[in-house]
């Protein structure tokens, strides 16, 4: 029997990306993406899905056959301190239906993203370990550190074979900025190949973890690839692709675009970022499934101009 994959928030920024690779790997008609609102590009088998009512998911899985979700909808960061308890209501609904339906349906496997908003100020800033201190600081990191305990529990009372990954900032060009703290690392690309000039939200030396959204389906693929056997982490994995800070990453478009300028006007943002880590140790994901990444700063940056400016239609020397 092929494995029947449901993407559930393919619309995001992570979805708009995973799910035509997944189609890829699995085939054409094997994937079926959903949203609650309709696809913009996606060309595949689409679902339109609210995932919060329960019966909806339900006939969705039943129509297709499902083996596997990706279940990628939840509400960001700084969009959800706007309405803490509409995120966390979204955010605990879809994750304990997917839980529900998984459990329900058997299905084979299922993957929960985290997010390095799981940490907070006792959690440590330099390389902060596996088994750090959960004390998050938004809404978005409670609902994360809830959804990893839930995935847990899941786990060893119903035996689902439930994967997960703390996310740090993902830096794409397939979609725009979704209401995170980490998106100034996206829009900025938006901004300065327009010729425009970038207002951070964030200080000057405000260093984040990140990873590039290559690296980062690299690491989701690879994760829910590997055996069940190597998988010593039911919560969620540490992963970790590259720090920065904005003045850095200002620096690195400088050198393909000279005329670029930045100015920082620190917002509500800001207290976000400061009770995250600076950076993450995966190591344990480098043991259990050889997890390595792939690009550091300025191949990122060329790589960002690179597809951005095929969609404008530019010359990638133009950019540079």
């Amino acid at each position: 029997m092929k494995d029947k994959i449901l993407v559930i928030g393919a619309n995001g920024q992570i979805g708009t990306a995973l799910a035509p690779l997944l189609e890829q790997i699995y085939g054409e008609g094997n994937v079926i993406a959903s949203d609650i609102n309709n696809p913009v590009h996606y060309t595949g088998i689409f679902e339109h899905l609210d995932a919060t009512k329960a019966d909806n998911l339900a006939a969705v899985i039943k129509k297709h056959d499902i083996t596997q979700i990706y279940h990628l909808a939840a509400i960001l960061s700084a969009r959800g301190e706007a309405d803490p308890v509409w995120a966390w209501n979204i955010n605990m609904q879809t994750l304990l239906n997917v839980l529900e339906a998984s459990r329900e349906f058997k299905l084979d496997k299922v993957f929960i993203p985290s997010s390095i908003a799981v940490f907070g100020p006792s959690s440590g800033k330099v390389m902060t370990q596996q088994n750090a201190c959960l004390e998050p600081s938004t809404v978005y990191g409670v609902s994360k550190v809830a959804a990893e305990n839930w995935c847990s529990y899941y786990h060893h009372k119903y035996d689902i074979d439930v994967r997960s990954l703390r996310y740090p900032g993902v830096i794409s060009h397939q979609s725009m900025p979704g209401g995170g703290t980490t998106d100034y690392a996206v829009d900025i690309f938006h901004k300065a190949i327009n010729g425009e000039k970038y207002t951070c939200y964030l200080k000057k030396d405000t260093a984040l973890p990140m990873i590039y959204i290559d690296d980062a389906l690299k690491a989701t693929i690879e994760l829910m690839e590997a055996p069940a056997e190597t998988i010593t982490v039911r919560t969620s994995y540490n992963l970790s692709g590259l720090s920065f800070t904005p003045e850095e990453l200002y620096q690195s478009i400088k050198n393909i675009i000279p005329s670029f300028e930045i100015e920082y006007q620190p917002d509500f943002r800001q207290a976000i970022a400061d009770s995250w880590p600076e950076s993450i140790d995966d190591s344990v994901a480098r043991h259990d499934w050889e997890w390595e990444p792939e690009f550091d700063l300025d191949r990122m940056c060329r790589d960002m101009f690179f597809y951005l400016a095929k969609q404008k239609d530019m010359a990638f020397q133009s950019v540079k």
